[in-house]
Parts: structure tokens; C-alpha cells; sequence
């Protein structure tokens, strides 16, 4: 029997692509009526990104139902005069590519490959033009939690308060004219300090704000919106979304790669030592300082850290990134670490931690060795500690992050906070005491965060297995897929 068709659009970026290649193997894998076919956008100056999708292509194969069509690069792509800032740059690199995502899917059609809907992601929504001109249906898979999703649907109606209730500030961010002012966000069960919303919306005059103005008015557009979370874990934002005038919201998570970059990634050489030393340690013992793919902190800010990490004794395994130097630069490893910490502090901690560069955070989480996590809160870093039972401390940078942590501190009991509204620029310094404290926190008893996040593991597992709430949802798209609707 011929199968279904259902193609997937992503962001090019690992936190965006990697789930929605996941999803797309899940739906599979979950009804055989259907295959999967992901269209890639590439972008030269994402290395990992492109490492990832060659892996994918390698080893794709009938045996996974799931194929790839790389698109051709736009012919006028943007120029530095048409953009602000990378996410910018991104936004309008993917609308350019409008022409050749109908071309590739009016080729399957042709075919006679029957497509039963189009997934875009939550900044690849120009592409509901695409789908409308085909007549196919569109959806949404939204890859950060529900509460998000509930902010950027209530985006259009919040814009007319930070125009009216906020003002500017020298650091071209707006603040509010009262400092008490909480802003109620639905999917938040609590009122929300306007410090933690993303450094985007609290730049109105930048590009990165009116993108996403734009993409958050077309979520509505869509057929369904599928978010990559669970009932357990978000039950006050998944039953806000449930409102009347929306379209269904899917459930489906936790979407994880549980293996991980270890077979793709450039810099896999080193994992095998850093496991090597984990296995040497007590059960536990670690703390594990990981800031995502596109996570970086300054030379001040690290050489806090180190100060605080030798303070408290604790065994630690640290990943430290260099920042990039141009607005499209991401990320890299430093040449030589030594140079950048404090003197002899690699020395006098060689016997309890290990200072490296990238690492496959998922299956570090993994080992036994882990007991606490200083994460960016990125929704993937949450969902994978989460499974693995591993309590995080916030320290959030960009994105949505700031709003993540305070769902997991304030909302949900999941965390500990070292901050919820750090942003790496200016001033912002977290000084050793605090970044000691919260590692202390984190790592001392049997304290109730831990308690709480051993519990949400189990209900992350049975979420996803037959009769979970996740199973359901899925199970309730596919059939809605093959009805063509």
C-alpha cells in the first residue's frame, strides 16, 4: 500500500531542526500509514547544523520512512543592509526559499505522492502560503513549551500594552514606566515580570521584534498546532491553548534524539574521554555546566564561575564555547581555555573536574555520574534532564529562556534559580558568591526539587509509551493526517 506523505519545513538551526527531524520519525514509527519527507534549508555558516543534516542523510534508508530534499539556496539572499540581527537574517532567509518549497512539493504531487500536510515551525511560517496555494493542509510544530506558545499567541494583544505602558531605556530596551508592573500571560498561572520576557520583544524597535509579531499572528492560520510537551508537565499552559477560536493543540512531547550528536558532530573526538573520566567519579558527584549549541558566556563571566566551582569543592565537568565574532558566527570551542580562566585554576582542579569544549550534552546527562545540571534552559536541555532525572539551576541567555526558567522556578518546583533573567551583554555579571550558591543549592541533600524532578521523569516516560496522554494526542493527529483535515 502506498503510503502517506507528510513533509516538515525547520529553521536551520540545531534547537529547531533536530526536533522536528525527531518528530517526523516519531509520527512514522507510530502509524505505518504514514512517511515522512523533511525539506532542508541550508546555511554556510551553520557547520553543525550542515554536519547534522549529512548524518541524517546518511543513514536514511527505507527501513526509516523518513527522506530528505535539500533546496536550493535562494538566488537574492538577504543582504546586511535588509537585517538587524541573525534571527533576522534567518526569517528572511527562509521566506526567500517560498519558490523552491512549492516547486518540490508541486514535484511530489506531479509524482502522484499523495500529501496529506505540511509541518512548519514556529519561525518557518511563511510557508502557510506555500501550503494554502497547494491546497494541503498546514500545521504547526512548535518545539518550545506550551507557556511559550501561549505568549507568542497573546503577542499582538501585548504589543499594545508595552506601546502604551513602556518606555525606552539607554540600552535601547523598553522597561515599564511602573517597576511593579506584572504582566498576566496566558499559560502562565502567575503573573510574569517583564525582565524575563526575550530580549527580541524587549527591543520593539529591532527587526528580531517585528518577526516575531509576524510569525505569531500566523499561528492561527494553521490547521493544528502540535507542541513538543506533556500533559503532566504543563497542564496549566496546555489547557489555557484549549480555548475556543484556536486551532487543536497536539501534545506529543517529550521529542528527544536520546542518542545524540556523538555519531555527527565535528568535535565527537573528545566524547570518549569525557566519559572515560565521568565512569571514574562516584554516583551523583558532577555538576554538569552546559550552555546549548549556540550558548556562550564572557571571559569575566567564566572566570566567576571558576572562582565559585573551586570554592564549593564539588566535582564538575564544565563545556565552555568562545563567542562568535560577527552577527551571523556562532559559537565555537576556545583554543587554549587556560588562557581565559583564572591563573593555575585548571591545576589546582585537576583532580575533581574537567574543562572542555563541546560536549553531547544528551548523553552526559545520561551517565550516572551527573547529579545536578547549570543549564540555559533551552526547551530541549529541559526535556532531556527531565528524562534522565537530572535538576537543573537556571542560567538562561537568549531566546525564550528567561521565560523558561521561571515556568520551571515559580511555577513548576523543577528548578533551583542562579537567575532567571540573565542576558549575556552589558553589565549583567553573576559574581562568584551567587554562582556558588546556587551550585550548592543544586548539589547539597535530598532536597524537594529533586524529589519533584525524579517524579516528572517517570511521568515524561509514560506520557510517550501506549495509553500515555502523548500517545493519545499523537494518535488523534495521524488520524486526523489520513483524513486529510
Amino acid at each position: 500500500m502506498r503510503k502517506l506523505q507528510v513533509l516538515f519545513i525547520s529553521t536551520p538551526a540545531v534547537g529547531n531542526l533536530v526536533p522536528t527531524v525527531e518528530f517526523a520519525q516519531r509520527l512514522t514509527d507510530h502509524d505505518p500509514r504514514f512517511s515522512s519527507t523533511v525539506l532542508i534549508i541550508s546555511m554556510a555558516q551553520r557547520p553543525i547544523v550542515n554536519a547534522y543534516i549529512q548524518s541524517c542523510c546518511s543513514t536514511a534508508s527505507s527501513a526509516t520512512a523518513i527522506n530528505f530534499i535539500h533546496l536550493p539556496s535562494p538566488e537574492d539572499p538577504p543582504s546586511p543592509d535588509q537585517y538587524q540581527s541573525s534571527f533576522g537574517y534567518m526569517c528572511l532567509l527562509i521566506d526567500r526559499h517560498k519558490v523552491h518549497v512549492k516547486h518540490a512539493i508541486s514535484q511530489l504531487l506531479h509524482n502522484e505522492v499523495q500529501v496529506s500536510g505540511l509541518f512548519v515551525d514556529m519561525f518557518s511560517t511563511s510557508m502557510v502560503d506555500v501550503a494554502d496555494e497547494l491546497n494541503i493542509p498546514c500545521y504547526l510544530y512548535f518545539a518550545s513549551p506550551a507557556s511559550f506558545l501561549g505568549f507568542m499567541l497573546h503577542l499582538p494583544i501585548l504589543d499594545t500594552q508595552l506601546a502604551t505602558d513602556f518606555i525606552d531605556s539607554d540600552n535601547d530596551s523598553i522597561v515599564p514606566k511602573d517597576p511593579s508592573t506584572k504582566l498576566i500571560i496566558p499559560g502562565f498561572a502567575n503573573p510574569l515580570p517583564p525582565q524575563v520576557l526575550p530580549t527580541y520583544v524587549l527591543r520593539r524597535k529591532q527587526d528580531g521584534y517585528s518577526w516575531f509579531l509576524y510569525h505569531a499572528s500566523r499561528y492561527k492560520e494553521t490547521k493544528g498546532m502540535v507542541v513538543n510537551t506533556f500533559q503532566a508537565l504543563e497542564q496549566h499552559a496546555i489547557n489555557s491553548l484549549s480555548a475556543s477560536g484556536l486551532p487543536p493543540i497536539y501534545p506529543i512531547g517529550p521529542v528527544l534524539d536520546l542518542g545524540g550528536p556523538i555519531q555527527w558532530h565535528p568535535n565527537r573526538g573528545q566524547h570518549h574521554t569525557i566519559l572515560k573520566w565521568l565512569d571514574d567519579q562516584p554516583m551523583s558527584s558532577v555538576v554538569f555546566l552546559c550552555f546549548g549549541s549556540m550558548g556562550s558566556l564572557g571571559s569575566s563571566q567564566l572566570r566567576e564561575i571558576a572562582i565559585a566551582l573551586e570554592r564549593t569543592g564539588f566535582r564538575f565537568l564544565w563545556s565552555i564555547r568562545e563567542p562568535g565574532k560577527g552577527k551571523l558566527d556562532v559559537p565555537a570551542d576556545y583554543a587554549n581555555a587556560k588562557e581565559i580562566l583564572p591563573e593555575g585554576f585548571l591545576d589546582r582542579t585537576a583532580g575533581i573536574g574537567l574543562v572542555c569544549g563541546w560536549v553531547p550534552q544528551v548523553t552526559i546527562l545520561a551517565h550516572q555520574a551527573i547529579g545536578g545540571f547549570i543549564s540555559h534552559c533551552g526547551w530541549n536541555s529541559i526535556l532531556e534532564s527531565l528524562w534522565r532525572g537530572v535538576p537543573i539551576a537556571t542560567w538562561p541567555i537568549y531566546a525564550e529562556q528567561q521565560m523558561n526558567a521561571f515556568q520551571l522556578v515559580k511555577e513548576l518546583g523543577l528548578a533551583v534559580e542562579i537567575r532567571l533573567d540573565y542576558r549575556n551583554e552589558g553589565n549583567d555579571l553573576v559574581p562568584s558568591e551567587e554562582v556558588e550558591r546556587g551550585i550548592k543549592c543544586l548539589m547539597e541533600g535530598d532536597n524537594e526539587v529533586r524529589k519533584r524532578v525524579k517524579e516528572m521523569s517517570q511521568k515524561s516516560r509514560i506520557a510517550a509509551v501506549e495509553n500515555g496522554s502523548s500517545y493519545a494526542s499523537l494518535t488523534s493527529l495521524t488520524d486526523r493526517l489520513a483524513a486529510g483535515i
